[in-house]
């Protein structure tokens, strides 16, 4: 668990503002209504060890972090329901 570890329920998704897939997601869980928290790398640099700790040393995003400190990397939206379901 982090600071960043989101409330039950919701999702924290790390991005960057130039990354499609990025987008795509967020669209995704804005659509479906699901409740996550961005937080841009760019903006938040603060963010990136803990990105790369959780990708094995790798920058990649989008990076979503589930309420129970596990995380997945560019899931889809069905893998992102299915988690906060269980």
């Amino acid at each position: 668990m982090t600071d960043a570890t989101p409330q039950r329920g919701s999702v924290v998704m790390f991005t960057t503002s130039w990354c499609g897939y990025c987008s795509r997601l967020k669209s995704q869980l804005a659509r479906d209504g699901v409740p996550f928290t961005e937080i841009d790398l760019d903006a938040s640099p603060e963010h990136v060890d803990l990105v790369e700790r959780l990708n094995g040393g790798n920058r990649t995003v989008p990076t979503v972090l589930f309420p129970d400190g596990s995380a997945a990397t560019n899931p889809s939206l069905a893998l992102v329901r299915e988690r906060l379901a269980s």
